[in-house]
């Protein structure tokens, strides 16, 4: 008798480790994707702030090694290297930016956001961005109404 009612017990301490484990291990998987979904977020967010702040070393520190970009007039996609060359003199025009929605789904990001150049011009696109390992492996622009982007002569 006195052997069954161990075994109960042991059986019962078993559970409840068991439990304690599948708990923390659900509790460690969940941290781990919010964590990624905010570091993933934070690396979108830096795209912005280069521009802003016109720092090429601050956006090269995001993308990835094999980087490309691709937008309504630049198909096939670039490279880092055209990208610098095609797309970066665009920061000497550009004020500041609003973001009015960023999603991060793993390492898919989407960005909605207006955009201003100093002399007062809209922007106003959505962006969607591949990351891979904490960097941005493709960067693709949609433009939306107005000027487009900051160095765009036709409004």
């Amino acid at each position: 008798m006195i052997k069954l009612y161990d075994m109960r017990n042991k059986l019962k301490k078993n559970e409840v480790g068991c439990l304690f484990a599948i708990t923390l291990l659900l509790l460690t998987i969940h941290c781990t994707a919010q964590s990624s979904k905010q570091s993933n977020e934070k690396i979108v967010r830096t795209v912005y702030t280069a521009y802003e702040k016109k720092d090429w070393n601050m956006l090269k520190s995001v993308l990835a090694e094999g980087f490309t970009f691709s937008s309504p007039v630049d198909v096939p996609p670039i490279d880092i290297k055209e990208y610098k060359e095609k797309c970066w003199p665009n920061s000497a025009n550009v004020k500041s930016f609003r973001i009015d929605k960023l999603v991060v789904d793993g390492d898919d990001a989407f960005v909605l956001y207006h955009g201003w150049t100093m002399d007062g011009k809209e922007m106003n696109n959505t962006e969607y961005f591949k990351l891979k390992d904490g960097k941005i492996k493709e960067f693709t622009c949609f433009f939306g109404p107005g000027i487009s982007y900051p160095n765009n002569k036709a409004k």
